[in-house]
């Protein structure tokens, strides 16, 4: 059995991975931004190992989740499922100086990443959004550019796949893939959304422990468990060094060269 810690998972997808992978037997650690939603979480998934707190709008917090999981085992899994949506009317600024949704879907899994001891699998939540995304680095917090929250989403679901193809050619010995769950009525899809919401944790879950051959790769990007069309740019190792250079200026951390 495997030890899975899941980000942002106190509702919506994150939970519900949650519970389909406590409910195989793993080790599941739950992720809260808050002490509120921390014990929110408990009480839906009494059985999870543990929960850790941290805001994930902040640098201060990011750092704080990375090292309590550093204070447990080494994990076997990271499914990065936090994520802001793409409703916000205009760009909101984090404590950092940061726009709001790049700091949490873009910035967040990056930096825990970095610092958080590699487990043998890395799970990044994308979107099908994520093929009208810009491959700009030059305004990635929206200073320039009018506030269109819908394109910022769009942006920073392009980076997470970015993130995840860098890690996979930089940390071989890693499966790193990205994944689309489908627009499902969650909170952030909204209750219109018309995917099916039970399919919508399963690719995560599978990705992260599943021994089936077409789970066990790297650098794949799925949807409903089957490889799916990605924005070629994705594959650049320009874009994606460019992405960690941008990450590491604004957080002062480098993702290794290799995984330890």
């Amino acid at each position: 059995m495997a030890r899975v810690l899941i980000t942002g998972s106190t509702d919506g997808l994150g939970l519900m991975a949650a519970r389909l992978l406590a409910h195989d037997g793993h080790d599941v650690t739950l992720h809260a931004r808050n002490d509120t939603r921390a014990g929110d979480a408990r009480d839906a998934l009494p059985e999870a190992e543990a929960v850790l707190i941290g805001d994930l709008t902040t640098i201060e917090g990011m750092r704080s989740v990375a090292a309590q999981a550093g204070r447990t085992a080494r994990y076997d899994a990271i499914i990065h499922n936090a994520a802001v949506g793409y409703r916000e009317p205009r760009r909101i600024e984090t404590a950092d100086g940061l726009a709001h949704v790049f700091a949490v879907n873009v910035l967040a899994p990056y930096l825990l990443t970095a610092l958080i001891t590699p487990p043998d699998r890395l799970v990044y939540l994308s979107s099908g959004m994520h093929r009208g995304g810009d491959t700009g680095l030059d305004d990635l917090q929206w200073t320039a550019r009018p506030w269109d929250g819908s394109r910022a989403y769009a942006d920073s679901k392009l980076l997470d796949v970015v993130l995840a193809f860098a890690v996979a050619r930089r940390w071989p010995d890693v499966l790193s893939n990205a994944l689309e769950p489908g627009w499902v009525p969650t909170k952030m899809g909204g209750p219109g959304a018309p995917d099916d919401l039970s399919q919508g944790p399963v690719t995560q879950a599978w990705l992260a422990v599943s021994q089936d051959p077409e789970a066990t790769v790297t650098g794949g990007y799925f949807h409903h468990r089957k490889p799916c069309f990605v924005h070629p740019a994705a594959r650049s190792p320009e874009l994606q060094d460019g992405l960690l250079d941008a990450c590491a200026k604004l957080t002062g951390v480098s993702l290794p060269s290799h995984a330890a």
